[in-house]
């Protein structure tokens, strides 16, 4: 084991923290690792409590009391005094884009920050500037870009605000949702998009009055551009795995799930698997093609179970492994202004009025859904077929109750299937439909730190949602005093990776002045509860991200949980996050991962517990900025072809 390989010097650093202790035995097979003094937080159905516990072969072999596990500790046992500290089961996050935060970890970074016009055109320049060896073809890929603000503050840009930027680079801006990209001239061109291209399925170009891309694409409309971008090459996949797996690290992240992923995904993790740099479980949703499916069901799950295979590794072991046995699906777009593309049951209001008199009525808009119910119905019943489970991305309240009408079909047909289905994001759902989640058993996978006041949820979306439909905004909640198993789901990168962040927002509902990754950071106005819904206790959130993502992601018979026979995946938090004051919640650390028995990260007192191998293998990884959003990572899907960049919210 890697405790018996560390050096004397090693240990004597980490006198403080490590002590080998030999009173007792061990009997015959004792254990690897002993964590002793801590506050064991279980996450079991009992909501168990204990002061240590014992790991061999990287599984947890004892839970209890300090006195009881010295009886599993021998002369070559590493004891590692938690002084105290929380110890929680390895955080699974189960719904996130990895490549894609990898890679935009390296690119022009708008910071989520509020800009005009002339700022946006500013910070661009700025980032042209900085790579003005790369004209004048290389692509500029900007991310983490605030539409919302920005169209508030001058109305939407066009491509005329990039087109007049010094450069002759091509352009492409990705909003922070993911849901928007602005484009200039050279990048159109590029991309053999014109006045005559139509609409792709699930998608538009804004346009101008010649019927010309005026610059913002909207979901499938913006992949199709940036899919002109030079692929990456396996030199650069391999940094943004690693990049993305060094930030898991540092969260506390054991198991993750990427919710939109293709053949790149599982080559490059498998990749990194093989060089021993896998540090976390890591499970893939295969995206589908909404044209595919409509033209037949049958055989586009047929060719996401045949990708899908080239990826799973079977049952999961102590070692993190790989695994897809998910199919992905966007129902519809965003109910953010000023996209307005989520499908919602009632119009969208437009302002009757004046800027100054406004004067809210409904529109026209319902959005959009992108697999309607003639198409969902069989997708579902042959992914079950199939064995594949459903996650489905759903943020309207329209695209909610058609995705719950699917699986209720689902469950007539084929009652005896053993599919978990999960709603992704549900920022907008019917109160008739709370109950129905419970029902069907399908899991409501929530980003919970979307309920905070922010530019993207106040203003503009605030007016076109309407004062009921606010009211209902992000549910989490009310979903679980409906019965409904909330799960966690960053969607990293949409917003900067800060999980602690996120968990304060789910029992609050409400952001955080003093942290700059929280919108309540930018003015006072985004301080304050996002609206009336409950939030969640604390004990919801930590469930959220522990024992029900497992169940989601099928770990949950080893992970999910400390309970003996279960993997040895442990996190140690810096603080006491079940006693801190609420408006601290979001300002915790993780001091010590472990993933399988094996300590892949480590700082401050627990510095001297990560094994020298681990700490070369860290070293390799770059991260330059935890606040990136996404980038460009295209992958394939079920036909073999690009389908965007592998993110899609």
């Amino acid at each position: 084991m890697f405790w018996s390989r560390m050096s004397a010097a090693a240990a004597a650093v980490a006198v403080a923290l490590i002590v080998v202790v030999g009173c007792g035995d061990g009997g015959e097979d004792p254990a690897d690792t002993a964590l002793i003094h801590g506050q064991v937080v279980t996450m079991d159905d009992r909501g168990s409590t204990h002061q240590a516990l014992a790991v061999r072969d990287g599984k947890i072999v004892y839970v209890g009391s300090d006195s009881g596990v010295q009886a599993w500790i021998g002369p070559a046992t590493k004891v590692v005094d938690l002084g105290g500290r929380m110890l929680l089961p390895g955080f699974v996050d189960a719904h996130l884009h990895s490549l894609a935060g990898g890679r935009a970890l390296l690119l022009c970074d708008l910071a989520y920050a509020p800009l005009s016009h002339a700022q946006l055109a500013g910070k661009l320049q700025a980032c042209l500037d900085a790579s003005s060896a790369q004209e004048p073809d290389a692509w500029l890929e900007a991310v983490n870009w605030d539409r919302q603000t920005t169209s508030s503050i001058d109305g939407d840009p066009t491509k005329a605000l990039l087109d007049g930027l010094n450069t002759q680079r091509p352009i492409a801006v990705t909003s922070s949702d993911f849901h928007s990209v602005l484009a200039n001239s050279r990048a159109f061109a590029l991309a053999g998009v014109t006045a005559a291209t139509p609409d792709p399925a699930g998608g538009k170009y804004l346009r101008d009055g010649s019927g010309a891309p005026s610059g913002i694409c909207e979901d499938a409309a913006g992949f199709e551009v940036k899919a002109a971008i030079p692929p990456d090459t396996e030199a650069d996949l391999l940094k943004q795995g690693r990049a993305a797996l060094a930030a898991m690290r540092e969260q506390g992240i054991t198991s993750f799930m990427d919710a939109a992923a293709g053949e790149v995904h599982g080559q490059v993790f498998k990749a990194l698997q093989q060089s021993g740099e896998l540090t976390a479980r890591a499970n893939f949703a295969i995206t589908l093609s909404a044209e595919d499916a409509a033209s037949s069901p049958k055989q586009t799950i047929a060719a996401a179970k045949a990708l899908a295979s080239t990826i799973d590794q079977g049952a999961p072991a102590v070692a993190p492994g790989l695994n897809a046995r998910v199919v992905k699906v966007f129902m519809d777009g965003v109910v953010n202004a000023p996209a307005d593309t989520g499908a919602l049951l009632t119009p969208y209001l437009r302002n009757a009025g004046t800027d100054a008199a406004p004067n809210w009525v409904a529109g026209t808009n319902l959005g959009t859904v992108y697999y309607p119910p003639a198409v969902l119905k069989p997708l579902a019943v042959e992914a079950a077929d199939a064995g594949l489970d459903m996650h489905l991305h759903a943020t309207g309240d329209r695209a909610v109750r058609e995705t719950l009408d699917a699986i209720e079909h689902l469950r007539l047909q084929r009652p005896a299937a053993d599919m978990r289905p999960a709603i992704a994001h549900n920022e907008t759902v019917a109160v008739a439909d709370y109950p129905r989640f419970a029902a069907l058993g399908v899991m409501a996978s929530m980003s919970f730190q979307w309920a905070q006041r922010a530019p993207y949820s106040i203003g503009d979306t605030e007016n076109h949602l309407g004062a009921d439909r606010f009211a209902r905004m992000e549910p989490s909640g009310s979903l679980r005093l409906a019965g409904a198993r909330v799960v966690h789901g960053s969607d990293w990168p949409i917003d900067p990776f800060d999980t602690f962040l996120a968990l304060k927002i789910g029992v609050t509902r409400s952001g955080d002045p003093a942290n700059p990754h929280s919108a309540a950071s930018f003015a006072p106005v985004f301080e304050g509860p996002i609206n009336a819904d409950p939030g969640l206790s604390r004990t919801d959130v930590l469930r959220a991200i522990t024992v029900n993502a497992a169940h989601q992601l099928r770990l949950d018979q080893v992970v999910g949980s400390i309970e003996v026979g279960k993997f040895a995946d442990l996190i140690v938090l810096d603080r006491d996050f079940m006693s801190v004051p609420d408006e601290e919640l979001g300002r915790n650390r993780v001091l010590l991962t472990m993933v399988g028995g094996k300590v892949v990260m480590a700082i401050d007192a627990f510095a001297g517990t990560l094994p020298a191998s681990q700490r070369a293998l860290n070293g390799r990884a770059q991260v330059l900025s935890l606040r990136g959003s996404t980038g460009h990572a295209i992958p394939v899907d079920a036909r073999g072809a690009p389908h965007g960049d592998g993110h899609r919210h």
